[in-house]
């Protein structure tokens, strides 16, 4: 009966998603090019609080938590780990008064319906992963952008998503590269539970109802005196610490 009640509204939501998409692409698309980038800005918050909160049409529940007042005046380095594609709406709308932009793959730049269009207007970092060079260079554009601006860049330290909830090794080249052109970011660890269980298979269906899903917002760590290694490991160890808490 569960698994039945799984394909029923995993199809319910993802009717409900691909709309989204569509209706939301036509609004970015009218808001950047009629009123400019901070309409767009206001159309992506809109576009992915619907997507967060569609998620109880699968029954699933939503808490966002945040453990520390984040700063303002200085740009953030968040480093959440990444069990799945659903990880990524929540964090945009949660955090929108930060502004975060994502370091992504260039993949994700074509073909996706309002998804695409945004990451090629935010902002983000694109990243060839076959290409080392292009990579480090992008993402540092991103580090110079927070930088002068005070806003937040999103990177995933485990660099693909891990549907077992087991934390791969955080890598720390892009938070290096990030850290070198934004030397004062505050680095944000975010432990994200449920969204693997969620979404268990490579594709996205069926979704698994009834899931729980939350996002910790954890302390910053000061990046000044440590090297890129000892910072990715600090909050890769505060993630795994919230993770085994919430699994007792």
């Amino acid at each position: 009966m569960k698994k039945v009640l799984d394909y029923l509204l995993s199809c319910i939501y993802l009717l409900y998603f691909g709309l989204q998409l569509l209706i939301f692409h036509v609004y970015q698309v009218v808001a950047y090019n009629l009123f400019g980038k901070k309409a767009h800005k206001k159309s992506v918050d809109h576009f992915n609080f619907m997507l967060t909160y569609g998620l109880y049409l699968t029954g699933a529940s939503i808490k966002f938590e945040k453990r520390t007042q984040l700063p303002t005046d200085r740009p953030i380095i968040f480093t959440p780990n990444h069990q799945s594609t659903f990880d990524i709406p929540a964090i945009i709308w949660f955090l929108r008064r930060y502004r975060p932009l994502f370091v992504s793959k260039i993949e994700l730049a074509k073909g996706i319906p309002g998804i695409s269009y945004n990451l090629r207007k935010s902002g983000a970092a694109l990243i060839n992963r076959k290409d080392g060079k292009q990579a480090i260079m992008e993402i540092a554009r991103l580090g110079k952008h927070i930088q002068e601006n005070n806003y937040s860049a999103v990177i995933f330290p485990e660099g693909t998503r891990t549907a077992s909830g087991q934390m791969r090794p955080f890598a720390a080249g892009g938070l290096a590269a990030l850290l070198k052109k934004a030397p004062n970011a505050l680095v944000v660890p975010i432990a994200i539970q449920g969204t693997g269980r969620f979404n268990p298979t490579k594709g996205v269906f069926p979704l698994v109802s009834f899931t729980k899903l939350s996002w910790t917002v954890l302390p910053g760590i000061e990046p000044a005196g440590k090297k890129p290694e000892e910072v990715a490991q600090m909050a890769q160890d505060a993630i795994q610490q919230v993770l085994d808490e919430k699994a007792d």
